[in-house]
């Protein structure tokens, strides 16, 4: 099988934008009665978009006390759990660890390791999407924003000031909302496009 050299930042750089969720479309779930709507609407998804966020450490030898926020998305909304409530961390532990839902995201081996250390459980019928382009040649791991060019000759729009940003804030910003809930949405994008033959 050749080898597939991943799209380069420049090649990226020159795509159309990847249209990507807007704020009525994403649901911040931080209360007991909105984990259990959430939890309604994913527990008989085939397939969920997953992404885990967490608060930066910046000191060496600091281990974090992520995840603090963890994201499903569906085909045209994204939930973002907060685990400040009890019942939030119940159902994202049940979703985790449901054998009937895949959860498909992109480098999932880091929130593996802090959903066990922090939540307990070991989440199960998980799949990184690198396997999948693994499996088709590509030569190094694809990011979202790789995968996305891949599939769709498009650039996916991550803010860097969200990616390091405090994830165990009550208060989410807009910003961080947007970010969180489209890495879950796009990799359940590209998961479907793999899917399809796209």
């Amino acid at each position: 099988m050749p080898l597939i050299p991943s799209p380069t930042k420049d090649d990226i750089a020159l795509l159309p934008v990847f249209l990507r969720l807007e704020l009525h479309d994403i649901i911040v779930v931080s209360h007991t009665s909105q984990a259990l709507q959430a939890y309604d609407a994913l527990k008989d998804a085939s397939v969920l978009g997953f992404d885990t966020e967490s608060k930066p450490t910046f000191v060496a030898g600091e281990v974090s006390t992520g995840p603090h926020v963890v994201q499903f998305a569906t085909s045209d909304k994204a939930y973002i759990f907060q685990l400040f409530d009890a019942t939030c961390t119940d159902i994202v532990c049940k979703l985790l660890t449901s054998q009937t839902v895949l959860k498909a995201g992109f480098g999932l081996a880091g929130d593996n390791t802090q959903i066990r250390r922090t939540l307990g459980v070991e989440p199960e019928h998980v799949l990184d999407i690198n396997t999948i382009f693994k499996a088709k040649g590509y030569t190094k791991e694809l990011g979202v924003k790789s995968a996305v060019a891949v599939m769709f000759n498009q650039r996916f729009v991550k803010s860097r000031k969200a990616t390091t940003s405090n994830w165990a804030n009550k208060v989410l910003t807009e910003g961080q909302i947007i970010y969180a809930a489209n890495d879950a949405w796009a990799a359940l994008k590209v998961y479907q496009a793999l899917q399809s033959g796209a």
